[in-house]
């Protein structure tokens, strides 16, 4: 299923895989629930803490 989804998603590709809204995205990335980091003002999201973060709450 997440073959296709690059190694680092940026915040809309984040949000549209987990289908949440901006606002509980971001909480998430705050209290680092999901582990980012950003660039600028830009939040860059690995796969692999959105894969975690999936197990986590399976």
């Amino acid at each position: 299923m997440l073959e296709r989804v690059p190694e680092i998603l940026t915040f809309r590709e984040c949000r549209d895989l987990l289908k949440i809204g901006k606002n509980s995205l971001l909480t998430l990335l705050h209290t680092k629930e999901i582990a980012a980091f950003r660039i600028g003002n830009r939040w860059k999201i690995p796969k692999s803490a959105v894969v975690e973060f999936i197990r986590y709450r399976g």
